[in-house]
């Protein structure tokens, strides 16, 4: 049996990367999991020719939410792949390793077409994807935004590589307080209100009467059909001013 522990995925992740020159502490006292990647989206965009940086998570059921963005605009594309079902942090995560595409208007309509479409109007001009994982154990991945085209260097890539090191790090620090704190709590609040997109899925499983994954397409469609933020529809359903039914 593979051991999953944050413990030896940590290790793994310190002893593979220890000979890398780190950027300053991304941790001061008190820190909540969310703060620190909030800070190296920041430093991503500090440190690297991106515009806009995106960090979002794998849950246990395969579902993506937004952890953290460096500003309002890398907060709605990162969103808008879990709405569309499409994009860089979803390819990165199924195929397992970069995704990196340096000219969105040659590559992207005919790879993400809705999603191409939509970070084009937005400004983007080239997106970069970069998995979190230890191993077999996904975490989530971290996403560049550049808006003008051109490829990544050699000292760049290693550069974002070196930063998605730093955020499986994090994760792992998150994982194991919660495993020594022994609540099972979320140690964060989730960019995006994550407890209240989970809260409103279960909600319209129920009204339904389907699948967690059925109700999460149906809430994706209406976010998208309505060009309305999703973390926006899921408070409307939790405060039961938006229902779905089955023969919707």
């Amino acid at each position: 049996m593979v051991d999953f522990s944050p413990g030896l995925l940590r290790a793994q992740v310190v002893s593979r990367v220890s000979s890398v020159s780190r950027p300053g502490d991304l941790s001061r006292p008190g820190d909540r999991v969310v703060d620190r990647l909030r800070r190296l989206c920041h430093l991503a965009v500090r440190t690297l020719p991106a515009s806009g940086a995106g960090l979002s998570v794998v849950a246990k059921d395969g579902q993506f939410s937004l952890l953290a963005a460096a500003d309002p605009v890398s907060e709605r594309l990162e969103e808008l792949q879990f709405v569309l079902g499409e994009g860089p942090c979803v390819d990165a995560a199924a195929d397992r390793h970069p995704v990196l595409v340096p000219d969105l208007a040659a590559e992207g309509s005919r790879r993400w077409p809705a999603y191409a479409e939509a970070v084009l109007a937005a400004g983007v001009h080239a997106v970069f994807a970069f998995p979190l994982q230890v191993g077999a154990a996904q975490l989530g991945v971290l996403d560049l935004f550049r808006t003008r085209a051109g490829s990544l260097t050699g000292a760049e890539l290693t550069r974002a590589v070196s930063l998605a090191d730093d955020a499986v790090l994090v994760l792992l620090d998150g994982q194991e307080r919660r495993a020594i704190d022994g609540d099972g709590a979320p140690a964060d609040e989730p960019l995006g209100a994550t407890t209240e997109l989970f809260q409103a899925q279960g909600m319209v499983m129920i009204q339904l009467g389907g699948t967690l994954a059925e109700a999460m397409a149906r809430i994706r469609a209406y976010a998208y059909a309505q060009d309305r933020r999703l973390t926006d529809v899921a408070r409307a359903i939790v405060a039961r001013e938006l229902r779905f039914d089955r023969d919707e």
